[in-house]
């Protein structure tokens, strides 16, 4: 060919798809169904995962003084800690009986290394923890931050003991437990039983008794032994010796030893009843009840709203087989808020592809001519239409091999994209539209935008997702919390491209029909309307005035750099939860029966307050991470913290404000923070 239908030499990408129409229509419908497949297949949850890079370790030495703690456990410990790969921050609490560090390594460390890290922190802990103090219990480690638990179940028994509700909440976790994704299932506010054998020191003194000889008598009278094996033909026989305690009725009958070989009961010198730690440790309140609460923690890459849905179905068949009088309750419900955000996802596509099509329709399809002098072909706009959905579905897929899940950053990802990966399709059409109208056939008319538009369009694609570089490059939390921004969005993008430079032609070639413009048999350029005219004369002015021209812009970018500077600053969004998290923070040693005496009647008030839904009480602790970003309070007793569900955001928004200043001024003593 010649002229204006002469075809460019070199490879060109929308010719071979159009030259191979059956692989073209096949790759399309198989790649649209493996990525609507690939959607339903991908984990979602609320917050992408990454890994916690902190540490806690904790001590305990009982009957040492705060000072105590801190010159000979804490001090040798951060001392050690200092040695150990990417050490950032450490931060220690010494008080009497405890001490507690909370060791960070560097942001710029790997996730991979992390457990690496831990592994090397106990190894070099290990190989000083005799150089501690006689009598201290511990170290204890804790790096397992990123469960999260974001179903938390509460059962309430009136009438039961704590000891059979720990009997029922361990029957209830081990059917969760079989549930499908279910990774971990924590209790929450378990009173573990005790004996206690109280015996008044002056009725020791009288008889002459030890009381390390008595307790050494308990101890043996209760050890368990092994006194061999007896071997028959046949089996192996193990040989024990019995008089284990089984009831409190046989330590009361125990025989004594006094100072002068006389045998007394111990029921006869002491009180002996069964009981829990005193004090509690950890209280759970729900509703104004004290409740067993049940955390349950999703399998990484799972699916959240799947889970939501069998544990739904696992809790009403284990709630009709639960005792008369014990009630399985919700507390959080991750899946809830999750099935919330895909829903607004899907709502914001389903505008999106609308607005698309409509302006799509109207700016490539407004034309000269019909009966009211303008007519609208549906045509161009439909082709941009389908590659939507097309190109979701490809980067659905995408995100399926590279193992993202849907999640907050994902889904904020793909609404971003939604408004740049119908770019290039428009582009793409467009050129295909206007030189068909100047004559051009079909398959030229795609060749030709391909030779045209495709490098530049590919260039300012690249240029567009090199904009996201810096949130793909960032070595820290912040950047292995949204890699998904940067991951997500370069995919939709070149696969836009891709779809506008191979399936766009195709549809384009089945789709559109346009009329060419012709005067005497030969094509026509489209660029004299009255529109482009007044473009070109407004760009020969500004080229000859070029001065002014740069000057304005220049006014320009300083003002949007003054303008930058008023516009509020804020990496994330505010949350949508609803919850309200309160927190109540007495002196430190305070105990955990004035703890709880003020945190039950903060309580009552806040069931009593308009718009309150429920409230949930941890007290001497922190409740657990229901959500990942939680930062969490780790047990003492001088901590309560609520949970305060409202009935909807706006009343949430009200009470966030009006709390803090009626609370304050009801208990003016203990001040919520």
């Amino acid at each position: 060919m010649s002229g204006p239908f002469e075809t460019k030499k070199g490879f060109n990408l929308s010719l071979w798809a159009l030259m191979h129409p059956a692989l073209t229509r096949y790759l399309m419908v198989v790649l649209m169904v493996l990525g609507v497949t690939a959607y339903f297949q991908l984990g979602q949850d609320e917050d992408p995962p990454f890994t916690f890079r902190a540490m806690v370790i904790r001590t305990y030495w009982p009957g040492a003084t705060a000072q105590q703690v801190a010159e000979q456990i804490t001090d040798k410990l951060e001392r050690t800690l200092q040695e150990a790969p990417f050490a950032d921050k450490i931060r220690s609490y010494s008080k009497p009986g405890e001490s507690q560090i909370i060791f960070q390594i560097k942001d710029s460390s790997k996730a991979a290394d992390v457990a690496n890290v831990w592994y090397t922190v106990r190894k070099k802990v290990s190989d000083m923890r005799q150089t501690l103090p006689q009598g201290v219990v511990g170290p204890f480690f804790n790096d397992d931050f990123g469960d999260v638990y974001g179903v938390i179940y509460a059962i309430e028994a009136e009438g039961f003991s704590m000891a059979e509700i720990r009997d029922i909440a361990d029957d209830v976790r081990q059917q969760l437990l079989r549930v499908t994704d279910v990774y971990k299932v924590e209790l929450f506010g378990t009173q573990d039983e005790k004996i206690y054998i109280e015996i008044p020191q002056k009725r020791l003194a009288q008889l002459g008794l030890d009381l390390n000889a008595v307790l050494a008598q308990l101890g043996q009278q209760n050890a368990v032994e092994s006194a061999g094996t007896m071997q028959t033909p046949l089996d192996m026989v193990q040989i024990r010796v019995q008089g284990q305690f089984q009831a409190i009725e046989q330590l009361q009958a125990m025989p004594i030893r006094g100072a002068t070989g006389q045998q007394i009961k111990l029921g006869d010198i002491a009180q002996i009843q069964r009981g829990y730690v005193d004090p509690a440790l950890v209280k759970v309140r729900f509703q104004g009840k004290q409740v067993v609460a049940l955390g349950v923690s999703m399998a990484k890459g799972g699916d959240i709203i799947a889970l939501g849905k069998a544990l739904r179905v696992s809790t009403a068949n284990i709630q009709s087989n639960l005792p008369h009088g014990v009630t399985l309750v919700q507390l959080q419900d991750q899946p809830k808020a999750v099935e919330r955000s895909i829903s607004e996802f899907v709502s914001v596509l389903i505008e999106a592809v609308v607005i698309v099509l409509l302006v799509s329709f109207v700016s490539l399809g407004w034309h000269k001519g019909g009966r009211f002098g303008w007519y609208i072909d549906m045509r161009p706009g439909l082709v941009v239409g389908i590659t939507i959905p097309l190109v979701l579905a490809m980067t659905f897929l995408a995100m399926y091999y590279l193992g993202i899940g849907l999640h907050k950053i994902s889904l904020g990802s793909l609404i971003i994209a939604l408004g740049l990966l119908v770019d290039d399709a428009i582009i793409a059409v467009e050129m295909m539209v206007r030189k068909m109208e100047e004559g051009f056939d079909k398959v030229r008319a795609a060749t030709f935008a391909y030779e045209v538009t495709a490098m530049p369009m590919l260039t300012g694609t690249l240029i567009t997702a090199a904009g996201f570089l810096p949130i793909g490059l960032a070595k820290s939390v912040t950047g292995e919390y949204t890699f998904a921004i940067f991951a997500v969005t370069v995919i939709a993008l070149l696969l836009s491209w891709w779809v506008s430079v191979f399936f766009v032609p195709y549809l384009g070639t089945f789709i559109l029909k346009v009329k060419p413009h012709t005067a005497g048999g030969a094509p026509q350029e489209l660029f004299d309307s009255a529109f482009y005219n007044t473009f070109r004369r407004t760009v020969n002015w500004c080229v000859k005035h070029r001065w002014l021209t740069i000057g304005a812009t220049v006014l320009t970018f300083a003002l949007g750099i003054f303008g930058m500077g008023k516009v509020q600053q804020q990496f994330f969004p505010d949350s949508s939860r609803p919850e309200i998290m309160m927190d109540i923070w007495f002196p430190e040693g305070t105990s955990v029966a004035a703890n709880e005496a003020l945190s039950l009647q903060v309580e009552k008030r806040l069931l009593a307050t308009a718009g309150v839904e429920s409230v949930s009480l941890w007290v001497g602790s922190g409740v657990p991470r229901f959500y990942l970003p939680l930062d969490q309070v780790f047990p003492q007793s001088n901590v309560s913290q609520f949970i305060i569900l409202p009935k909807d955001l706006k009343i949430r928004e009200s009470l966030r404000v009006a709390l803090p200043a009626i609370l304050a001024k009801e208990f003016p003593r203990y001040g919520p923070v």
